[in-house]
This record gives structure tokens, C-alpha cells and sequence, in this order.
């Protein structure tokens, strides 16, 4: 059995080919990538140690041998830090079957003031499983009519994953759905999210689970939607983390007059308020 730490390394590795290393191509092989005996060579670590973490049967790497791995891997800072979170939530992973306590969903009143202040806007409160905690009645407006909100609770990353609307609403599903596996990954505990995925997994099959165990951190580019009124909206999005709730206020700027108009006309159509949703 794998672990998330042992996915990311060999995700990675498999990713990097050797000559941008300046390392020789051995010629045709199973799989794609870096070698394990180059990548373990490069960390200064032993062939058979390395199978054992990219195989999940050693899940407490030494700091220095996570960063070595992260050297030889070249990657980047945001890279590093997954890395990082991968190998504490590696070390202390419970059951998937026992279900943890629900991440908090109240949203304090002050982040409520907060989103009656930016109507007739369009923003939300969400947490890392893609509840959707509390949002703007343009917000509302804007989703009129796609499914989004119609689940009690509404959650975002089981719509993206199981609503077939989901795939028509988001002109470009597959990073979005890339975006809310990889946000999984930091949800308010380990249990939680493996709590969530096992859930999830059943439901959504294997699109959900390869998404989730490459480890593609997003780019998180322009949000394009196709409305079912036929408009297409292209929004900015800015996201301010609120750590001590575990969630965060999301706020969607239009990137356009076109989309401005259109989110306009959207509000105008619909009678759409503040909600919080327990």
C-alpha cells in the first residue's frame, strides 16, 4: 500500500527526464522518467530506502532526507512545501474508515458583515473540502440554474466531481477539477480528508483518485464558466485565507466589461441574498 508522500516522489521522478539532468538516457524502459537508482543516487540515499517510501512501507523520513529528496528532484518552492505537509500528514494518517470530527462550518459573524459588504458581489466561504459555508446573493445569481447550490449542504468538489453540469459549467473542468483534489490535500486535518476522499471515491471513481494522487499543484489561471444562459463570464479570483477557522473568503472579479455586463444582467433576473449555510 502507497502512502501521499510515496505518490508525490514517484509522481515526480516520473515527470523529470534525465537529460535535463544532464544524465544519459539508458534507452527504452518500462516507465517514464528519472530512474530510481539516479534519483536515489542524486539524494544520496540507497536504492532500496527510496522503493520503501515511494511504496509507503517508510513513512518518517529524516528532514534532511526530504530535503535531499526535494534537491534531487529540483523543485520549486510551492513544490517543497507540499512536499513538506505530505511527509507530516505521511507520519500520522488514521483510518479512513472512521469518520473524524466534521470540520467546523460556522462562519463568525464578522466574515458574515464581511460578504454583506461586498453585495452585490460575488463571493463565498469555503473551507479545503469545497464546502460552500456561506456566499453573496451574487454569488447565488451567478449560479442560478447550474446545480451548484442545490445540495443541502452544497459542497464544490463533490459537484465538480459528480454533477455532470459541473463539466459543461466550467470551460476548463480539468483544472478546475485538478484545483479541488489538490485542496483536499490541505483540508483542516488528515482525518478529514481521508475521511472525505474515501466518501467521494465511490462516487466519483477513478478520474477523482488518479487527480488526487498525482499531486498537480494548480495553476489557479482566470476562472472561465459557460452560463446555462449562454453567457460566458471570465473572473479574477482572490482568496483570503481565515487560518483560525480553517476557511477562507473567496471574492470573483470580473476580468471583463463583457463579463461585468453579464453578471449584471444575471443579479438583475434573480432575486438572489446573503446566505449562511449550517
Amino acid at each position: 500500500m502507497g502512502s501521499p508522500l510515496g505518490d508525490f516522489i514517484r509522481t515526480a521522478r516520473d515527470s523529470i527526464q534525465p537529460h535535463t539532468l544532464g544524465l544519459p538516457d539508458h534507452g527504452r524502459r518500462r516507465s517514464p522518467g528519472l530512474r530510481r537508482s539516479d534519483l536515489a543516487a542524486r539524494a544520496g540515499i540507497s536504492v532500496e530506502y527510496l522503493t520503501r517510501i515511494e511504496q509507503g512501507r517508510d513513512r518518517n523520513p529524516s528532514v534532511a532526507v526530504v530535503n535531499a529528496l526535494a534537491d534531487a528532484l529540483s523543485l520549486n518552492a510551492s513544490e517543497r512545501d507540499h512536499l513538506r505537509y505530505l511527509t507530516k500528514i505521511t507520519g500520522g494518517e488514521c483510518s479512513a474508515h472512521t469518520r473524524p470530527e466534521p470540520p467546523r462550518r460556522e462562519v463568525r459573524p464578522t466574515v458574515l458583515e464581511t460578504l454583506r459588504l461586498l453585495e452585490p458581489g460575488i463571493a463565498l466561504v469555503t473551507n479545503k473540502l469545497g464546502d460552500v459555508l456561506a456566499h453573496t446573493g451574487g454569488y447565488e445569481s451567478m449560479t442560478r440554474g447550474t446545480g451548484l447550490l442545490d445540495a443541502d449542504p452544497p459542497n464544490l468538489t463533490r459537484y465538480v466531481f459528480t454533477d455532470p453540469r459541473a463539466r459543461t459549467f466550467f470551460t476548463d473542468w480539468d483544472d478546475v477539477a485538478d484545483e479541488q483534489a489538490f485542496d483536499l490535500w490541505l483540508a483542516p486535518s488528515a482525518g478529514n480528508s481521508t475521511w472525505f476522499t474515501t466518501e467521494l471515491a465511490r462516487h466519483a471513481g477513478p478520474d477523482f483518485t488518479s487527480r488526487l494522487n498525482r499531486h498537480v499543484l494548480p495553476r489557479r489561471g482566470v476562472l472561465r464558466l459557460s452560463h446555462p444562459t449562454g453567457c460566458e463570464l471570465r473572473l479574477h479570483r482572490e482568496t483570503l485565507e481565515l487560518p483560525s477557522d480553517a476557511q477562507q473568503l473567496i471574492v470573483l472579479l470580473p476580468v471583463d466589461d463583457s463579463t461585468a455586463e453579464a453578471l449584471d444582467q444575471l443579479r438583475h433576473s434573480s432575486h438572489g441574498r446573503l446566505r449562511a449555510i449550517s
